[in-house]
């Protein structure tokens, strides 16, 4: 299945407006954005083989202190071509960006891998 990226942007904006509105009264200074696919050093920091869904990269909430100002925002990243690969179809890609949207927040909001799995993400 392949989407246009403009199509894969609709579906990404969708599940980040169905977010409760304390998730997003709580994020702060972080950008949501798509990708095709991940870098080679996205890929490497992450500690990832090939399949990579997405990536938080910044500061989480739970360890910013009082030196944190004038910083660029955090970004996570939602990767395109993976994604797709694991959805039999649009219905099942929603669902999986849904799921990669929270995971990624997850981690903005200090939470570690092992803790998103445990909540089953």
């Amino acid at each position: 299945m392949r989407l246009s990226a403009a199509r894969f942007e609709e579906l990404v904006a969708q599940a980040l407006d169905e977010l409760p509105d304390w998730v997003h009264a709580r994020m702060d200074n972080v950008a949501v954005v798509t990708a095709p696919w991940p870098t080679a050093a996205q890929l490497r920091d992450a500690g990832r083989g090939q399949m990579l869904l997405g990536l938080y990269e910044g500061i989480p909430l739970t360890r910013r202190g009082s030196g944190y100002f004038l910083v660029p925002p955090d970004r996570i990243t939602l990767f395109q071509g993976p994604l797709e690969r694991l959805a039999a179809d649009e219905a099942s890609l929603v669902v999986l960006i849904r799921r990669t949207v929270v995971h990624e927040i997850a981690h903005h909001f200090g939470f570690s891998e092992a803790e998103i799995q445990e909540l089953g993400y």
